[in-house]
C-alpha cells in the first residue's frame, strides 16, 4: 500500500465505482478502498436478511414466514434505470453489462385523487386511459407529437417557440393542457421533483420526456430496468472494470486521515500506512467537515407478501405521487420489486418508499405511500441526510460525491459523474473515453 497513485477512492457507492473505473480505463493508476466489508457504500444491497434486521435494530431473527434470509437482497436507496438513459450507456460502452443481466419494470403509475393509474406509454394506452377525458386526450396527443419531433437544432420543429425563453408553463398553454394532464406529464413523464421547472425554459423539460419515450420504446412496458440481484450488482460491476485495468481495491479498510500539504491532498494513511495520490475521490461520509447538509430523504423500505392493488399484479412497478395530490411541495415516490428479480424470498415483494423531507414528522408525510402497500409485513424506516461538497474540490483536488436524492432513477447520479469527471481532468465527459480499449485482459479485437 505504501505506494504512489494517480488517484484514490473512497468509497465502493456506484458514483465511486464509475469514476474508478473510467480513471482505470483512461490509464490512471487507482487505490480503492472502503471501511466496510461490502461493496457499495449507501447505495448496498443488503444480504442475508438477518443483516437487514440487524442495521435497523429490530430486535429478534426475521419470522419463519420471510423465507431463507440468503434468498433476500435488499437495495438501501431505491432507483431503476432508465432504459435510454446515461447510466445504460454508461454500462453498454464500458460493456459492464456482461455481468449484468437486467428485467423491464412491469409498469409506470402515477397517483391522482387517492387512486393509481397506469401511465399511458402508448398512444393507444393514452387513448384508453381514464386519466383524462375524451378532448383532452387529443390535446395531449398533439403535444406528444410536438414533443417528438422536436430537436433544439432544427428551428423548424420549434412551432413559435424558443426552448431556450419560452417557459414550460407557456407551452403547457399553448396545448391547452389542463392541470392534471401537466401534474402528471410534469412528473410522471419529465420526472421532476417539485413544480419549480414550469417558469423555466422548456427545452430541458421536452427533452426529459423524449428521454422517457425513448426508453419506453425500447422495451414498451415501461421506461425502467432493473438487475437481477439487486442495485449492489452495478457498483461490482464497474468495480471489476477498474480491476481489469489494473485498479487496486481493499475492502475492510478503516481511513484514518486524509493527509494535506499546503492546503492539496497527498496521501490517506489507512492501518498505519499511507498511499500517495494526486487526486482523491470520496463519498461525504470520508471527509465530514467538508460537506454542508441541503435536506433530508425519508425511506421507507416495506416487505410485503402481495403486489400492489390496482397495479394488475405486477411484480414490479413505480408509483410517483406528484406533489400537487397531496398538498406538498416534493413528489413521493414507490419503488416495487420482487423475487422476479432474485432480491426477495419466493412470493414477497419488496417496496420503496422516499420522498424528499419538509416538516418534523416525516413519517406523516409519506403514509399516501404507505397507504396503497397496506397491509405491510415489516418496515425499515432511514431519514438520511442530504450531503453536497462545500467546494468544488479544484484546490484541494478532493472530490466529493453528492448524496443519492430522492429521485427513482439515476440521471442526477449521472450527472454529478460527469461534474466530478469534468471537475478532475478539465476537460467534458465523453462517452467514447468509456470505451475498453481495443486489447485489454481480454485481448480480443
Amino acid at each position: 500500500m505504501n505506494e504512489e497513485y494517480d488517484v484514490i477512492v473512497l468509497g465502493t457507492g456506484l458514483t465511486e465505482c464509475i469514476l474508478s473505473g473510467i480513471m482505470s480505463v483512461n490509464g490512471k493508476k487507482v487505490l480503492h478502498m472502503d471501511r466496510n466489508p461490502y461493496y457499495g457504500g449507501e447505495s448496498a444491497s443488503i444480504t442475508p436478511l438477518e443483516d437487514l434486521y440487524k442495521r435497523f435494530k429490530i430486535p429478534g431473527a426475521p419470522p419463519a414466514s420471510m423465507g431463507r434470509g440468503r434468498d433476500w437482497n435488499v437495495d438501501l436507496i431505491p432507483k431503476f434505470l432508465m432504459a435510454n438513459g446515461q447510466l445504460v450507456k454508461m454500462l453498454l460502452f464500458t460493456e459492464v453489462t456482461r455481468y449484468l443481466d437486467f428485467k423491464v419494470t412491469e409498469g409506470s403509475f402515477v397517483y391522482k385523487g387517492g387512486k393509481i393509474y397506469k401511465v399511458p406509454s402508448t398512444e393507444a394506452e393514452a387513448l384508453a386511459s381514464s386519466l383524462m377525458g375524451l378532448f383532452e386526450k387529443r390535446r395531449f396527443r398533439k403535444f406528444l407529437v410536438y414533443v417528438a419531433n422536436f430537436d433544439e437544432n432544427d428551428p423548424r420543429t420549434f412551432e413559435g417557440i424558443d426552448p431556450k425563453k419560452t417557459s414550460m408553463r407557456e407551452v403547457y398553454k399553448k396545448f391547452d393542457l389542463g392541470q392534471d394532464v401537466i401534474d402528471f406529464t410534469g412528473h410522471a413523464l419529465a420526472l421532476y421533483r417539485t413544480d419549480d421547472y414550469l417558469d423555466q425554459p422548456c427545452c430541458e423539460t421536452i427533452n426529459r420526456i423524449k428521454l422517457y419515450s425513448e426508453s419506453l420504446a425500447r422495451y414498451g412496458k415501461s421506461p425502467y430496468l432493473y438487475p437481477l440481484y439487486g442495485l449492489g450488482e452495478l457498483p461490482q460491476g464497474f468495480a471489476r472494470l477498474s480491476a481489469i485495468y489494473g485498479g487496486t481495491y481493499m475492502l475492510n479498510k478503516p481511513i484514518e486521515e486524509i493527509i494535506m500539504q499546503n492546503g492539496k491532498v497527498i496521501g490517506v494513511k489507512s492501518e498505519g500506512e499511507i498511499a500517495r495520490c494526486k487526486q482523491l475521490i470520496c463519498d461525504p461520509s470520508y471527509v465530514k467537515d467538508r460537506v454542508e447538509k441541503v435536506g433530508q430523504v425519508i425511506r421507507v423500505i416495506c416487505i410485503l407478501s402481495h403486489p400492489i392493488k390496482n397495479t394488475n399484479d405486477a411484480n414490479s412497478c413505480q408509483i410517483i405521487i406528484p406533489q400537487n395530490q397531496v398538498n406538498r411541495k416534493s413528489d413521493i415516490y414507490v419503488c416495487m420489486i420482487s423475487s422476479a428479480h432474485n432480491v426477495a424470498a419466493q412470493g414477497k415483494y419488496i417496496a420503496i418508499a422516499s420522498t424528499t423531507v419538509e416538516t418534523k414528522e416525516p413519517e406523516k408525510e409519506i403514509r399516501p405511500a404507505l397507504e396503497l402497500l397496506e397491509p405491510i409485513e415489516q418496515k425499515f424506516v432511514s431519514i438520511s441526510d442530504l450531503l453536497v461538497p462545500k467546494d468544488l474540490g479544484t484546490e484541494s483536488q478532493i472530490f466529493i460525491s453528492r448524496t443519492y436524492d430522492a429521485t427513482t432513477h439515476f440521471e442526477t447520479t449521472c450527472d454529478d459523474i460527469k461534474d466530478i469527471y469534468k471537475r478532475m481532468t478539465g476537460s467534458e465527459f465523453d462517452f467514447e473515453e468509456m470505451k475498453r480499449k481495443k486489447n485489454d485482459i481480454y485481448g480480443e479485437d
